[in-house]
């Protein structure tokens, strides 16, 4: 059984930074001050909501996508983004090495949220880290999610495929950045500036390093109402509808227009799609 799923609280020191806004879906830029705070983003809090929408980033990502969603959401539901080590308010702190200390990384900053109603959300690389958190949490390391949402993701038994696919950690910078752009993960902007492209390259580097070292435990599923998004031009993911042998419980499958982030106006309302934030 992976370490993880002990549940083992990971005690991180969080450091602070300022987004800046970009045209591209999946960047943030980022700047170093002083102060501190927690791993969990909250852009519009509601600390009364009856339940809270809990996202998870794709490789080399941030909180930065999905905070606009808070604006796509009802005035019952939080939303907290968790922030991976490495990046944002964290960027003065080491990305996670493993996929087991990222996981204990994530599952510590889930578990300060758990006390509320919940709904695991993740995109991409993030899919396999609800996933996983949805697992850990009904084998009784904490309060379970209402439901599980995973989008434009294979199955996490696609991990020894996708581990020797490009794009990998050792691909070169041109076709991770090709990748990027293609996908609409990176703003032009992003690529001209020789200091946010390097940047870029190692935090997504740094991801997939991670991500390679992920082990999917056979027979691992969750209970949880499932509902699984995938992209109809999506040339990343060739099996979202394998999702289905991982829930024991109610599952679903959607498929959206547009490719691996759908389309600019699918991502922003991306909320609205959920089916357990509108039960």
């Amino acid at each position: 059984m992976p370490a993880y799923l002990s549940c083992r609280p990971s005690l991180r020191t969080a450091g602070s930074a300022a987004d800046s806004p970009s045209k591209g879906i999946g960047w943030q830029a980022v700047r170093v001050v002083a102060s501190f705070a927690t791993s969990v983003v909250w852009p519009a809090p509601r600390p009364t909501a009856a339940q809270v929408l809990v996202c998870f980033s794709f490789c080399g990502g941030g909180t930065t996508a999905f905070r606009p969603w808070a604006n796509a959401l009802s005035p019952d539901v939080d939303l907290a983004l968790v922030c991976y080590p490495g990046r944002e308010r964290r960027i003065v702190e080491p990305l996670a090495q493993t996929w087991t200390d990222l996981m204990d990384d994530v599952l510590a900053s889930v578990r300060s949220i758990a006390h509320r109603p919940y709904v695991l959300c993740g995109h991409s690389l993030g899919a396999w880290v609800a996933f996983e958190v949805a697992v850990a949490a009904e084998r009784g390391g904490f309060e379970p999610p209402r439901a599980l949402v995973v989008s434009a993701s294979n199955p996490p038994t696609a991990a020894p495929q996708e581990r020797v696919m490009s794009p990998t950690a050792n691909d070169p910078d041109e076709v991770l950045l090709d990748w990027m752009r293609r996908e609409g993960q990176l703003p032009e902007i992003v690529i001209a500036d020789p200091g946010l492209r390097g940047l870029a390259l190692d935090l997504f580097r740094g991801d997939k390093r991670a991500a390679a070292t992920y082990e999917f435990t056979p027979g691992s599923t969750v209970r949880a109402p499932m509902q699984v998004f995938s992209g109809a031009e999506d040339t990343v993911i060739w099996d979202a509808e394998g999702w289905r042998a991982h829930a024991a419980g109610d599952y679903r499958h959607d498929r959206l227009a547009g490719g691996h982030f759908y389309t600019p106006e699918i991502w922003a309302q991306f909320p609205q799609q959920i089916a357990a934030l509108a039960s």
